[in-house]
């Protein structure tokens, strides 16, 4: 991970696994609550047929970490997906990405490690500097 772009209200964090650059999750503030969206493209940049899932945060969340309900537009897209709870993590050490289908037995953790920087990498696909 890689946070490639911040602005005033926005932060784009693109997650390379391997050499596969399809991934960026984005961050938005509305109305003053973090919207959390994935954009996931194809290698020519294009966009992919499942993208833009996610949710907006439920309410304030903690400076810490936020959690984020799948929204309506995720249902409709991937109907199973529409239970997911996502939530991030933060400390001085340790961003942490998850995630959470309620019902399923299993959930998804990544954790990056922000005391060791690294080189900055490639653009991810469809990126435009």
């Amino acid at each position: 991970m890689h946070v490639r772009s911040c602005e005033e209200n926005e932060i784009k964090i693109p997650f390379f696994v391997g050499e596969n650059k399809s991934r960026t999750w984005i961050l938005r503030l509305k109305d003053n609550k973090i919207e959390l969206k994935h954009d996931h493209r194809k290698p020519d940049g294009s966009e992919d047929k499942i993208t833009q899932y996610g949710g907006t945060a439920s309410n304030n969340g903690l400076a810490n970490i936020q959690v984020f309900p799948a929204d309506d537009e995720t249902a409709e897209l991937l109907p199973a997906a529409a239970t997911n709870v996502w939530w991030i993590s933060l400390d001085d050490e340790i961003f942490s990405y998850n995630l959470k289908r309620i019902g399923a037995k299993t959930n998804f953790s990544v954790e990056f490690d922000l005391s060791n920087p690294i080189k900055t990498p490639d653009a991810p696909w469809g990126w435009e500097e």
